[in-house]
């Protein structure tokens, strides 16, 4: 355990923060009170709402885009305004009272924009977390740094394995660029989730600059967890209801996604099932199996998806950086292979269709991926939108479950056999091949086919 010593010394209206070892080291004594009217300052031009407009540049870049579609547009000077009652806590804050040049650099005390601005200025402090907050939170901006949260590793490493490399950062540079374009928008910093609104949702400060200890599930998390998190688990979809942990508990992400869930704990991972840090449903259900005579029958055979998810949202193939998906996204529902029983113990598992391609990446130098079959199209996936009863789990009077699960080709249209994910269900050639061994064809028990 880090000894930390905290001084405080307030004088002059001045606060002096010194901390030792890894504490705030060498913070430049700020002023306690500044003329807020003027804008001969930090705070005072990113507290005068007339004068940001008035100094405000148009922006150059187009909305960032992930897979919930474009960012909703925030006007530039109200994403950098300092108002409101979140910037009242904010000033009065530790945060607050540390001073804007300690994490920003620049120029203080000063009313030229382009002066204030030069230097040693860094707009997002947090892209470098051990920088800006390692001083005093060092353990988490250590171990966030290689987080799949900051890094996404399971995307990067996808995409270095379909093109034929050992690793993300073997890659071409054209692609390390077309990722950060395309991909890395929703990848997090600290400041995305505790200070502003990622990228995917407007970018700009949040509530004036305070500092939220806990993100805003619907404003943080959703706003890069759109098409997928957020989209199941407050029933957009049409014909889905909300996720019953929400209706019924009321949970936020961070209910079942612990903090060193989200921050890490220093490991890599090569994709998120591959974490020993991710929650699981038997953490609350302990007593899952206990005279379920269907949970005892399939506990390790299927994951618990299988039969408590609804529809859920599923992507198509895609250029990054090109005509977009040519499988628009779609609500469905298959059943599989397990792709990855080396990291989940289920014979067969809930799967959803990805955006990958073989020619994902020829806006970026690459006409068409070498090692594409490596990783199938059609992944685990463990959508957030359970029900206790659904389309699997209620059946009419006098029946059983397998009425409504098990492939019955005595009947018209083969009853259920939409469910689950056959070689037929491909449309294009090269699904087939990427997804031989997770389809279900010459998998089934017999009589079912």
């Amino acid at each position: 355990m880090r000894k930390v010593l905290l001084l405080c010394v307030c004088a002059a209206g001045f606060l002096f923060i010194v901390m030792t070892h890894s504490g705030c080291v060498e913070k430049r004594p700020v002023q306690l009170e500044r003329e807020m009217n003027g804008i001969d300052s930090c705070l005072g031009c990113h507290t005068n709402y007339a004068a940001l407009q008035e100094l405000a540049d148009p922006d150059t870049d187009p909305p960032a885009e992930g897979c919930g579609g474009a960012a909703p547009f925030i006007e530039p000077y109200d994403r950098v305004f300092m108002g409101g009652p979140g910037f009242d806590r904010f000033k009065n804050s530790v945060h607050g009272q540390i001073g804007c040049t300690a994490c920003h650099g620049g120029i203080d005390s000063t009313g030229d924009k382009t002066k204030a601005h030069s230097g040693d200025f860094v707009r997002s402090p947090s892209s470098d977390p051990l920088t800006a907050c390692g001083d005093c939170h060092y353990d988490i901006a250590e171990n966030f740094e290689e987080s799949i949260h900051r890094q996404g590793w399971g995307q990067k490493n996808s995409v270095a394995v379909r093109l034929g490399y050992d690793s993300y950062a073997q890659l071409p540079d054209s692609i390390h660029e077309g990722y950060e374009q395309n991909c890395a928008t929703c990848h997090a910093n600290c400041g995305s989730c505790h200070v502003t609104r990622p990228s995917a949702g407007g970018g700009g400060l949040y509530k004036g600059h305070d500092f939220q200890r806990t993100p805003d599930m619907r404003d943080n998390c959703v706003s890069c967890h759109s098409s997928r998190g957020g989209h199941a688990y407050f029933g957009l979809g049409a014909g889905t209801n909300p996720d019953v942990h929400l209706t019924r508990a009321g949970f936020t992400c961070t209910d079942c996604h612990s903090q060193k869930n989200v921050h890490g704990d220093g490991s890599v991972f090569a994709n998120r099932f591959e974490s020993t840090l991710n929650p699981s449903c038997s953490d609350c259900h302990v007593d899952y199996d206990d005279g379920n005579v269907y949970h005892e029958a399939h506990r390790g055979d299927f994951n618990c998806h299988i039969c408590h998810s609804q529809d859920y949202n599923n992507c198509g193939s895609c250029h990054v950086g090109g005509e977009g998906a040519r499988i628009p996204s779609h609500l469905n529902y298959k059943i599989g292979m397990n792709p990855i029983p080396e990291n989940r113990p289920y014979r067969m598992a809930l799967l959803r269709r990805t955006p990958a391609a073989p020619d994902s990446w020829s806006e970026y130098g690459v006409p068409e991926a070498g090692n594409f079959n490596a990783k199938t199209t059609f992944n685990y996936t463990t959508p957030h939108n359970i029900q206790k009863w659904t389309a699997r789990t209620q059946v009419n009077q006098g029946d059983t479950c397998y009425a409504n699960c098990h492939v019955r080709p005595d009947e018209p249209q083969n009853h259920n056999r939409e469910l689950y994910l056959f070689e037929s269900d491909l449309e294009k050639e090269w699904e087939v091949s990427a997804n031989k061994d997770i389809v279900v064809d010459g998998r089934l028990p017999g009589g079912w086919e």
